[in-house]
């Protein structure tokens, strides 16, 4: 079976044809600079960049190539037939991704969130949760749990102390922030933990050498794991992910920055690729992209690369929605 993307921009196979209500909803498909880059309209090139300047011409809801901040909704349906909402990071761009796809999708709140890392394009959004959540000018709602290694902990307690912080100081006034309940989870596969009724296994990667960052694998009918920040995988978590190791993934989420060379804190397509073989998973879907990328364009090269390696890869697109079996 074949499902249709959300911009009509090509076709992917569904993970789990027999799937239960639930959907991976792509908030975001960019890198940290998002696309088109600023630098490209300020101080264009000669000839100028084709993906950026594409822009100012075409609706962003109808153009493949405009990436906010990689981040992904998980949108959970139980066996009671009740929606759960677990969004993975909470970067720059969130509130832009919150109107231009939780309103079409009828998205109405986050139930839990799930945090890779501390860097700007995975947490600078932390302040707008505040928008899917009911709204009490004294804060008094239930807190939205959400899960993130202790390094990460340490870091957002320093950028956002308001967002901490567990009581009020003496004369200090109420304000209304976005009110959350910090979970700390251990950067192990051996540790799982759950989120809004779903199992994740984190999955420790190297994001430059010297820097850990979390990609997470869910899903009991389908095996899906997503792995947004990434320069090198640790072996044991490879063997986690790999066909070859625990066993087939359905879906890979995998980043890739540029599409030729490397770079010291992400994979790039070649290094992508070759990953994407080692662990064989049923098909793959790339994120985290640079306006290197022409959606269209280099989709079709992935086409023929899936032909020739018998693994389907494309590149993702914000706003697309999967439909999946979890």
């Amino acid at each position: 079976m074949e499902i249709r993307n959300s911009s009509e921009n090509g076709s992917f196979p569904d993970p789990n044809p027999e799937n239960a209500g639930s959907s991976l909803l792509f908030l975001g498909t960019g890198c940290s600079s998002v696309v088109p880059n600023a630098m490209c309209l300020l101080q264009p090139s000669d000839p100028p960049c084709k993906v950026c300047h594409q822009s100012l011409a075409v609706p962003p809801e109808k153009n493949p190539n405009y990436r906010c901040n990689t981040s992904l909704l998980i949108d959970y349906c139980g066996c009671d037939g009740e929606h759960k909402y677990v969004l993975i990071d909470v970067g720059k761009t969130f509130r832009e991704q919150v109107l231009r796809w939780f309103i079409p999708n009828k998205i109405p709140r986050v139930d839990s969130i799930i945090l890779t890392h501390e860097h700007a394009d995975a947490v600078l959004g932390l302040d707008d949760i505040r928008a899917v959540q009911p709204f009490s000018p004294t804060n008094d709602i239930e807190p939205t749990p959400i899960y993130l290694n202790q390094f990460s902990m340490d870091s957002i307690g320093v950028k956002f102390p308001y967002l901490v912080q567990k009581k009020l100081k003496v004369g200090q006034e109420v304000r209304r922030v976005a009110q959350l309940d910090w979970r700390i989870i251990e950067s192990s596969c051996e540790k799982p933990f759950a989120a809004s009724g779903i199992k994740f296994v984190p999955l420790p990667v190297m994001h430059g050498e010297d820097y850990i960052s979390l990609g997470f694998l869910f899903g009991e009918k389908s095996r899906v794991a997503y792995i947004s920040d990434v320069s090198r995988f640790i072996p044991s978590t490879e063997f986690v992910i790999s066909k070859t190791g625990a066993g087939q993934l359905d879906l890979l989420i995998l980043d890739t920055l540029y599409k030729t060379g490397s770079h010291n804190t992400h994979f790039c397509l070649p290094q992508t690729l070759d990953a994407v073989k080692r662990i064989c998973p049923k098909q793959a879907l790339l994120i985290g992209m640079t306006h290197e990328f022409d959606h269209h364009r280099d989709n079709e090269m992935l086409a023929e690369w899936s032909k020739r390696e018998g693994i389907p890869v494309q590149l993702a697109h914000d706003g697309l929605k999967i439909p999946i079996n979890l």
